[in-house]
């Protein structure tokens, strides 16, 4: 390092050390769901933290669902009985309920985009292991426009920081607009989404075991066309991976 640069790094730290607790104080770290001040930044105060359902096994062998009690480790839902999901399950940091979702909102509709490292905080430990790659559902390029990011992106940029693991905003595309989902039933969502995605270059998925990243799991209809769509490139395995999953009846979005 040369002199100068030397004499501009102390400059940095000096001012840090001065204006550091300075900035702490004016700005001290705040609860990303209700704002109330906390000891550090992604930290939630106790009547948040309270209010999120942390998803653990007991659960489904195939889709994660949680269940009210132990079945044994190959158990299966009714759901994936009946129609067995061709994802490796569904990874999900918390149920969807009120906290849950005023996240989603603040990150999706408020632009607060500090709220995708607080989801991916939560979200790395409960990735299987064996993963190799974090692909987002993505957006098509006029939502991104008027939106001006693609909250899984960030998310799954976030996850990576944490993990190491690769991260290709790009693998995975959105060929069509698809009308807004959450005012749908499974069958026409289903159908809204079908032939929506696209896998541009399968190189960089062939054989490769995903993490499809997205911010809420509710119908499954999203996840299941770009699960679909991967296998189909060549993808050895899809693990869906989302900060919220609705566990009962109701809908909360894609």
């Amino acid at each position: 390092m040369s002199g100068l640069a030397a004499i501009a790094a102390h400059g940095r730290r000096a001012l840090a050390s001065l204006f550091g607790p300075i900035a702490a104080a004016a700005l001290p770290p705040r609860c990303p769901g209700c704002g109330t001040p906390v000891a550090a930044d992604h930290r939630f105060c106790a009547p948040c933290w309270g209010g999120l359902r942390w998803l653990t096994p007991p659960w489904c062998a195939a889709c994660n669902r949680p269940f009210a009690h132990d079945r044994g480790a190959d158990a299966r839902c009714a759901a994936c009985l009946a129609d067995p999901p061709r994802h490796a399950g569904i990874r999900a940091a918390v149920a969807y309920g009120p906290v849950a979702r005023r996240l989603a909102l603040k990150l999706k509709y408020g632009g607060r985009i500090g709220v995708a490292a607080t989801m991916a905080e939560r979200m790395a430990p409960t990735l299987p292991p064996g993963i190799d790659l974090l692909v987002p559902v993505p957006l098509h390029r006029w939502r991104l426009w008027s939106r001006g990011f693609n909250q899984a992106a960030l998310i799954a940029a976030a996850v990576r920081r944490r993990t190491g693991i690769a991260h290709d905003p790009f693998a995975l595309v959105r060929r069509r607009a698809t009308v807004p989902l959450r005012a749908l039933g499974r069958g026409r969502r289903r159908q809204a989404v079908a032939g929506a995605f696209a896998v541009p270059d399968p190189a960089r998925v062939a054989g490769r075991t995903i993490a499809l990243v997205d911010d809420v799991y509710t119908s499954g209809a999203t996840a299941a066309a770009c699960t679909q769509v991967l296998l189909r490139a060549g993808a050895a395995a899809v693990v869906v991976l989302c900060w919220a999953r609705v566990v009962g009846s109701g809908a909360a979005g894609d």
